[in-house]
């Protein structure tokens, strides 16, 4: 039996970099996957498609995470497509970067709100399934940026540090339930989210030169990480954050 069989999963952002590569490995050992996406359906259908391939059940649910109610919809259409979710990966993320001394309040609220926002929003509209299975678990993606100052990123590593909070709070709040909750902090991922950063390219090769592991991270590297917190070999890891990034973070 595969780690997964017989569980339904929801992956926000699912369409594209760390959320596709999580939802293509969750499937491959054994989940039916719902696909979360906003602007990108041709990407979400297609890992659609390559779930069905794998023999899992699958669908694309479009949401805007931003919008409370079509964040609960999207928890909805998974509960009558393919049940309730017992692993749920918030793996979605926006933000607007620029530097706190230029950040206007509808930048501000915008990011914390797609962010941190909507992890308490599903953590919250996925408790009852999952406590009615017995239990399940919940991974929230996080950066590096948390805890580490980086060019016109203070209110995403604002709302990254809020995640990381937000995780402990529901890893102890539904230990009772069954519910585990974790965090994964990624390094430098060559994504399509790196792409706003107007520095991508010294930053892909600042990372490639001082990553201990000898190359820089993959959205593969990261899914892996995050499907070991989502089994049950994570068992007794409870409101921890995973950091994953070769060793880059260790280099003074």
């Amino acid at each position: 039996m595969t780690r997964f069989e017989g569980k339904v999963a929801l992956v926000t952002g699912g369409s594209r970099g760390i959320g596709r590569a999580t939802a293509l490995r969750l499937a491959r050992e054994g989940a039916d996957v719902a696909v979360g996406f906003f602007r990108n359906r041709e990407g979400a259908e297609k890992t659609v498609a390559e779930i069905e391939e794998m023999g899992s059940r699958a669908i694309a649910a479009r949401a805007h995470i931003g919008d409370p109610e079509k964040l609960l919809e999207l928890v909805d259409v998974t509960d009558r497509e393919l049940g309730s979710p017992t692993i749920l990966v918030s793996n979605a993320a926006s933000g607007v970067l620029r530097p706190l001394a230029e950040m206007d309040l509808k930048g501000w609220q915008w990011t914390m709100d797609v962010n941190a926002r909507a992890l308490v929003l599903l953590a919250q509209a996925t408790r009852d399934g999952m406590r009615a299975a017995g239990g399940g678990t919940i991974v929230a993606l996080s950066s590096l940026g948390s805890e580490r100052v980086l060019p016109a990123y203070g209110a995403v590593g604002a709302s990254k540090a809020a995640i990381e909070a937000i995780i402990r709070y529901l890893a102890v709040e539904g230990a009772a339930d069954g519910i585990r909750a974790n965090a994964v902090s990624a390094g430098v991922v060559d994504t399509d989210a790196l792409r706003h950063f107007p520095d991508r390219e010294g930053m892909l090769a600042h990372a490639a030169e001082r990553t201990p592991a000898g190359r820089t991270l993959t959205p593969d590297d990261v899914a892996a990480a995050v499907c070991f917190l989502c089994s049950d070999d994570a068992w007794m890891i409870r409101g921890e954050t995973l950091r994953v990034d070769g060793g880059y973070s260790l280099i003074a």
